[in-house]
């Protein structure tokens, strides 16, 4: 019987000989194959005016405006000239809105040089100054997403993506928990540590477990709760339920044989253990994957019974642990745990950032205004007074933000403010290096990836000037969004 993919009776062209001389380039492909034909350009068509100059937004200003100096443009001879840097030169791999971000990128930069190895503390990860931080970062970094942004749960998921192990990315709120956020700092120093393991502990564990369900669900009647055989309804229904008892009962598995627990504990040792564990996962795998010969019935009760009356010889695979293709390979890692052999640690690596390095403070309009009017106090009741007229915003803000400043303080360590000033505080202002360490940064692979990315909302001015004063409208906007809005023009 042929199949309809079955043409025997015609012949294969394949198998037909090559003519002498025959060349690639024998048969000439159609003219419109080689050089396609001129397509007519529709009239209509909105052709877009080329891009020479992208600016962020200044916010600092009154009123806010695009930025001069957070600025790119491109010169006449193709030269990138920077509001605040001036000549770069020319860069093709850098994006013109990624360059007019680069102050707080060099600014992250500076604030990393001051610093030495180990875990960094990173509050205001959202904005331009803290996401440039984590990104440059060499060591782990313990970034906290400022409250006006911690609501967006994809941009916080986005972020916790830049970030590589043991770091973590958190919102705002965690840090006004001190003790959690304190045990969260100190696991990434640390590492998590995976202690070693007790199997004593897991298989009496285990024969409780056993003995209390053989107690609770006897052999002579089904793993169903007492209380379901107990008749609640009108008199006139007891004979229905008596007759349809058994019908009901059969969707549960028979209950557990009565085991003497002095003859489990001694014959049922770690090895009939691993035994029956490989049962069980036998039989879970052949159950997932709809195997036709998976039992019907698993009763564990009815088999530890028959293990404790003739044990079963363990196998070298389950007794040993090892790769049965390659018993050299001192790498392999198993794919059940074993109360035989301890592999926990087999192949894994704990990954450890070190003690506090430091902490970046990123500011923020809300952290802005809480700590100059707290700064503003004399004496401590007048700073808390002046706490109390804040917005809630602004109080979690300050909170957060000086959270993450004890903890350096308490390490002995620096705390560096970048993206503005903080009274109390200290900046810092990038050099050279760091404008190069940025711009660096900023090159896009051949792959499309780089080392420092940013969130970027473009409005082409270019096109339509208006778009300008949509952009600071936007950017002006109560909780504006997290992303860096870019103005080209």
């Amino acid at each position: 019987m042929s199949s309809y993919a079955t043409r025997a009776d015609e012949p294969n062209p394949d198998d037909e000989p090559i003519p002498e001389n025959y060349t690639l380039d024998s048969i000439k492909p159609p003219k419109y194959w080689a050089e396609p034909e001129d397509v007519e350009e529709d009239p209509m068509a909105y052709k877009r005016k080329p891009v020479s100059s992208a600016h962020t937004i200044d916010l600092t200003a009154s009123p806010p405006q695009v930025s001069t100096l957070d600025s790119a443009a491109i010169s006449p001879d193709g030269e990138i000239i920077h509001g605040r840097y001036g000549n770069l030169g020319s860069n093709p791999n850098v994006p013109l809105e990624y360059i007019s971000l680069l102050h707080p990128a060099a600014c992250a930069a500076a604030a990393l040089r001051s610093m030495e190895s180990g875990t960094v503390l990173v509050y205001g990860a959202g904005e331009p100054t803290g996401l440039a931080a984590c990104q440059l970062a060499t060591s782990p970094v313990v970034a906290v997403v400022a409250g006006h942004q911690s609501g967006q749960d994809e941009f916080v998921d986005e972020v916790k993506s830049m970030v590589d192990e043991p770091g973590v990315v958190v919102p705002e709120e965690l840090v006004l928990i001190r003790s959690e956020f304190k045990e969260l700092v100190q696991a990434v120093e640390n590492g998590e540590d995976v202690d070693d393991m007790d199997p004593d502990a897991f298989v009496d564990e285990f024969k409780n477990n056993l003995l209390e369900y053989s107690a609770f669900y006897p052999d002579s009647q089904m793993a169903v709760d007492p209380e379901s055989y107990r008749f609640k309804g009108k008199e006139k229904d007891r004979k229905n339920f008596q007759e349809n008892m058994t019908a009901y009962l059969e969707q549960f598995p028979q209950g557990a044989p009565a085991i003497d627990q002095v003859i489990l504990n001694e014959s049922f040792t770690k090895e009939q253990y691993a035994i029956f564990k490989s049962k069980f996962h036998k039989q879970t795998a052949s159950l997932i994957t709809g195997d036709p010969e998976a039992k019907n019935e698993f009763n564990p009760g009815k088999i530890v019974k028959s293990m404790v009356e003739s044990p079963e010889i363990i196998s070298d695979y389950l007794k040993n642990q090892t790769n049965q293709t390659d018993a050299s390979n001192t790498d392999f890692v198993p794919y059940e745990f074993s109360t035989l052999k301890d592999q926990v640690e087999n192949g894994l690596e704990t990954l450890k950032g070190g003690s506090i390095a430091g902490a970046i403070i990123a500011v923020t309009p809300d952290l802005k205004v809480a700590a100059e009017a707290v700064a503003k106090g004399k004496t401590l009741r007048e700073k808390a007074e002046a706490l109390q007229f804040l917005t809630e915003a602004e109080k979690q803000a300050f909170a957060a933000a000086n959270g993450i400043a004890s903890l350096a303080k308490q390490a002995g360590k620096s705390v560096v403010v970048i993206g503005g000033t903080l009274p109390g505080f200290e900046s810092v202002e990038p050099s050279a290096a760091d404008v190069k360490e940025a711009l660096s940064a900023m090159e896009i692979n051949e792959d499309g990836s780089a080392r420092l990315n940013y969130f970027v909302q473009v409005y082409r001015a270019s096109d339509y000037p208006v778009y300008a004063d949509f952009a600071i409208h936007r950017a002006t906007e109560t909780l504006a969004g997290p992303r860096q809005i870019v103005v080209t023009k």
